[in-house]
């Protein structure tokens, strides 16, 4: 097996300002969303503030630590970026529970009907899907305990699952810029730049997934 040319110094500084980039979108984009939802005004005001909080930061923020070059604790342990993992993956579960807790509160409060539109109807599979990695990931961390025999292949299954709850949570939060709400405060051209920064970290997710944790076909020359 003949290995490949060695990588140039722009390219490796152009892969690690993209996943800073990353990072700096994710952060960005939640803070402009609690400005925006005004927290405390109504009842309504807190389902943005934390879902952005759980799909817009924390989610993004949980699969970014495995990061070989990305990760802003790239020089911790495996098991402190474990349990750091754990906790930012706590942090979701919770603020997404809550933020599903306020707007089932608010439709309530306003006689309004629920899972009405596919904002609400993906935002529960979202969340679904994210109780069910969490669920794994606990599978991951007490592997005797639960006489899982096969860790690596549940990893793989885990890593894979992980990149598709980023991309329905990305989605979720494309259909909530979509919103009524949303269109109504942002319009024009910085509508359509909001529209497209939570793709941005979820691309460089995807790219880190495919490209360093899923398995590589070896090909020989």
């Amino acid at each position: 097996m003949q290995a490949g040319p060695p990588e140039s110094r722009v390219s490796r500084w152009l892969r690690r300002g993209t996943g800073l980039l990353a990072h700096l979108v994710a952060l960005g984009l939640t803070l402009f969303l609690l400005l925006l939802s005004r927290p405390g005004t109504s009842l309504f005001s807190w389902h943005p503030v934390f879902m952005s909080i759980a799909f817009c930061f924390c989610l993004p923020e949980a699969i970014l630590l495995f990061s070989p070059e990305n990760s802003p604790l790239c020089l911790c342990s495996r098991q402190v970026k474990v349990w750091l993992h754990w906790t930012a993956q706590t942090l979701v579960v919770v603020a997404a529970t809550l933020g599903l807790a306020f707007i089932i509160s608010s439709k309530n409060r306003s006689e309004l009907p629920h899972l009405v539109s596919w904002h609400s109807l993906l935002g529960i599979l979202t969340l679904a899907a994210t109780c069910g990695q969490a669920l794994c990931g606990l599978s991951l961390r007490f592997p005797q305990l639960l006489r899982i025999s096969s860790v690596a292949r549940l990893r793989l299954y885990h890593v894979t699952c992980g990149l598709v709850v980023c991309l329905l949570a990305t989605f979720t939060v494309v259909l909530g810029i979509c919103s009524d709400w949303f269109q109504a405060q942002i319009k024009g051209v910085a509508w359509y730049f909001c529209l497209a920064l939570p793709f941005y970290p979820a691309l460089v997710i995807m790219n880190q997934t495919t490209g360093v944790h899923l398995p590589k076909k070896r090909v020989c020359v």
